[in-house]
């Protein structure tokens, strides 16, 4: 491959994913600076533990059964997450369901996340099964850009001592604070 058609690459790659590059930038600094978004929750139903369960290993369709019962019908959800007395639906990017059977009753809230903590998932994997398959096309993508950014300034002339002292002094500030 000739020099200009790995500047194009580069140039294309990195535009194309500049979008993500952001969420993962702001979310993280955001997260980083004490802003984790937040979220609004609402009961929506209770069940009388008597006539309904929360398994174990709560499937799909024990949590469809479940929100069933509270006449919940129009949940979009791809998959449980369980801890101990309770569940909450996948993807948590968007409006999903908190079912918590600790007490007497099993309590089932709606959680509206807001703009900040949709991001936040995002950034964390809790996102739709689809975009999980963006993220590690996006992780390639990245890794592919910044490989080809330092061999383009290391093999040119103009910019190989320029390159060379900033990656130097990245990984040195780097190591130097991972040894801390």
């Amino acid at each position: 491959m000739n020099r200009r058609t790995l500047i194009t690459i580069h140039l294309y790659l990195s535009s194309f994913l500049a979008a993500n590059v952001l969420l993962v930038a702001i979310s993280g600094g955001l997260y980083l600076f004490g802003n984790k978004g937040s979220t609004s929750e609402t009961t929506v139903g209770t069940l009388l533990k008597s006539e309904h369960i929360l398994p174990a290993k709560a499937s799909k369709a024990d949590v469809e059964r479940l929100l069933a019962g509270v006449d919940i019908s129009d949940h979009d959800f791809e998959y449980v997450k369980q801890s101990d007395t309770t569940a909450v639906t996948r993807p948590t990017s968007r409006e999903h369901y908190l079912i918590d059977a600790g007490g007497d009753a099993i309590v089932i809230n709606r959680v509206k996340p807001d703009l900040v903590k949709k991001m936040v998932e995002l950034h964390k994997g809790h996102g739709p099964g689809w975009f999980k398959h963006y993220s590690k096309v996006f992780a390639a993508g990245l890794i592919f850009v910044i490989v080809s950014g330092l061999w383009l300034g290391l093999t040119s002339p103009i910019l190989r001592s320029k390159t060379l002292v900033s990656v130097i002094a990245g990984i040195t500030l780097f190591g130097l604070l991972v040894a801390i």
